[in-house]
């Protein structure tokens, strides 16, 4: 083993040991991911990040016997983001830098350097079990899933970190649009997407904008723009995924064709035990003429006409209360509904990251995960995540 393959592996392990890990694998093939992103020497700096955004002479201090001075170090960690190995943000004209989770945060800022070797690194390393464990195993997950806001009755309580435009309205700028990196992909694939022929739909704000912007992934637009694209993604029929916290600092539209995310939600036995989402979608039974419209619709496998002119059935441990359903039914049969108990969000995505970090699972409790999913798949016949 040399020494560049040393501090590939001593970086993963550091990653690892952040709030959202990346576990290393029989075949290795995660070192070949960090290859893709990192140089040797911006692995080595990347060893000594922190996923609290730290600032420049903080960072300085633990990589002082490496580099030679602050302005070196800044010009590699600048590097480095371009290549979507770290994140930053600014403060009244200062600069800090974190760490990066793979999956949100490296993976996505791929989107300029996407390449066949790259793609299959990616698919290999995410179809690995012990990456798909350590992903669900975060004590809150990264994303939740809000309403659409024409599935929303004028009547219903909908907290403000329910409700697309008030998410918009609150955010802090900037504002970024890009492309989503999964159409991307599975275009790259030969796959195009089956909902949307539109490639900028997804939004950065805030921090995560920044960061964006930073690498030259995405162009800067409008408060005004930016509801105007989701506008327009809700029409399409995409399902709207924020993060999951109050301050937003990106919102997702996704199709169950090409997201990496509902791909994973349609591959679970009982995806709801690892999903957000303050809403469920009820079928008027009597209302309902079967058309199958809202099956079509549906982008997680939730909904299903079992005959012709039978009423659609909602599969309550997959729905995830997007409400793409809602709109598109032609007798008005199909509502959402609010859950009982309501799931609030951090505020900040700090405050996520921070309570994932308090609530790390170790070995024996991803045990008893990898335990409870082959118990629920053989319960609910839903044997897709071991296929």
């Amino acid at each position: 083993m040399n020494d560049n393959q040393q501090v590939y592996i001593k970086l993963q392990k550091h990653l690892d040991k952040q709030p959202v890990g990346f576990p290393a694998t029989r075949s290795g093939v995660e070192i070949k991911v960090l290859q893709h992103i990192f140089t040797p020497r911006q692995a080595k700096i990347a060893a000594y990040l922190s996923y609290r955004f730290e600032p420049l002479e903080t960072i300085f201090e633990r990589v002082a016997h490496i580099v030679e001075s602050p302005e070196k170090l800044a010009v590699l960690l600048d590097e480095i983001q371009l290549k979507g190995g770290l994140e930053s943000r600014v403060r009244a004209g200062k600069k800090y830098y974190c760490n990066s989770p793979f999956v949100v945060g490296m993976y996505e800022m791929q989107l300029e350097r996407l390449t066949p070797e790259f793609i299959k690194d990616f698919a290999e390393y995410t179809a690995d079990r012990k990456f798909g464990i350590e992903f669900l195993s975060t004590e809150l997950p990264q994303m939740r899933t809000i309403p659409i806001a024409k599935s929303i009755e004028a009547h219903q309580q909908v907290s403000t970190f329910d409700e697309v435009s008030a998410l918009l309205h609150q955010a802090e700028g900037p504002f970024a649009i890009l492309e989503c990196i999964c159409r991307k992909k599975k275009a790259l694939e030969g796959k195009p997407c089956k909902v949307t022929d539109r490639k900028e739909t997804c939004l950065a704000l805030d921090d995560m904008a920044q960061t964006a912007l930073g690498g030259h992934i995405a162009r800067e637009i409008t408060r005004d723009e930016a509801l105007a694209i989701l506008e327009q993604n809700q029409k399409d029929g995409l399902v709207l995924q924020p993060s999951n916290t109050e301050k937003v600092e990106f919102i997702c539209s996704c199709c169950g064709c090409c997201c990496g995310m509902l791909s994973i939600h349609k591959s679970l036995p009982k995806p709801l035990d690892f999903w957000v989402s303050n809403f469920y979608a009820v079928v008027d039974a009597d209302a309902c003429n079967g058309c199958g419209i809202c099956q079509k619709r549906c982008q997680v496998g939730a909904i299903r006409v079992a005959a012709k002119k039978q009423p659609a059935v909602v599969n309550l441990d997959r729905c995830i209360g997007c409400g793409v359903c809602v709109p598109g039914c032609p007798q008005n049969a199909i509502t959402l509904q609010k859950k009982p108990s309501e799931i609030k969000p951090p505020e900040t995505r700090q405050q996520l990251h921070e309570i994932i970090m308090a609530n790390k699972k170790g070995r024996w409790k991803k045990l008893k995960l990898t335990g409870k999913l082959v118990v629920d798949a053989i319960r609910t016949g839903q044997t897709g995540l071991f296929k």
